[in-house]
């Protein structure tokens, strides 16, 4: 059974909702925000029923799993991909073409997409709060290239960080419920010096994208 009290039954409703204004039924699409360098809606697939994308995808993507699961991937050539993945794993997409989707797991899996626009200028901005370099406990990089820097940040219970800075703007994806969001939200942030403390008694785990 899905768990609706992790996902909430307003939520369960929206996806319904989704899916019924869906003709391929299979996946329900929420869009978060649109911006000149990024798009960004959670896509939802529903169990057993192929998602086709005739078009394919124009622009890299980056996808990051908000439920653990397991889906294919057939491409127009007839290759055939299966992805495994876990709650809060990132993975980036290039751009393609044709291709269907299909959630082989036996509960609806939700995949938090970062439609790319635009490319990096050069060179990049740099200071020297660079969280990844003053506050290596808890700000960690898992990929970098061209278009984004995406870390995972994670704070124990009532721990705080020294002040750094953001030069870039950054997609912001809370992976649990915390202080300042809930499990699944998403924002985009500014330019900020600042900072941060963990004011709950739970861990705060979350992913920021920075858009180059």
């Amino acid at each position: 059974m899905w768990n609706t009290k992790r996902f909430g039954m307003l939520g369960l409703l929206g996806v319904v909702s989704l899916w019924a204004q869906n003709p391929s039924g299979g996946a329900a699409i929420e869009n978060k925000f649109d911006t000149p360098q990024a798009r960004v809606f959670i896509a939802t697939l529903a169990p057993h029923i192929p998602v086709s994308s005739p078009a394919g995808h124009a622009t890299n993507r980056v996808l990051i799993y908000l439920d653990a699961g397991r889906m294919t991937r057939k491409e127009s050539n007839g290759a055939v991909q299966n992805i495994d993945f876990k709650h809060g794993d990132i993975r980036w997409r290039p751009a393609s073409g044709a291709y269907v989707a299909e959630n082989i797991g036996d509960r609806p899996i939700r995949i938090l997409e970062i439609d790319l626009k635009s490319k990096s200028p050069a060179p990049m901005p740099v200071s020297k709060l660079d969280p990844v370099v003053v506050d290596t406990k808890h700000y960690k990089v898992e990929l970098e290239n061209e278009q984004v820097r995406i870390m995972r940040v994670h704070y124990d219970a009532h721990e705080k960080g020294p002040v750094h800075e953001h030069i870039l703007n950054r997609v912001v994806v809370y992976l649990n419920d915390q202080t300042n969001g809930k499990a699944g939200e998403a924002r985009i942030s500014g330019a900020a010096k600042h900072t941060e403390e963990n004011t709950s008694d739970q861990p705060a785990d979350r992913i920021a994208v920075e858009l180059k």
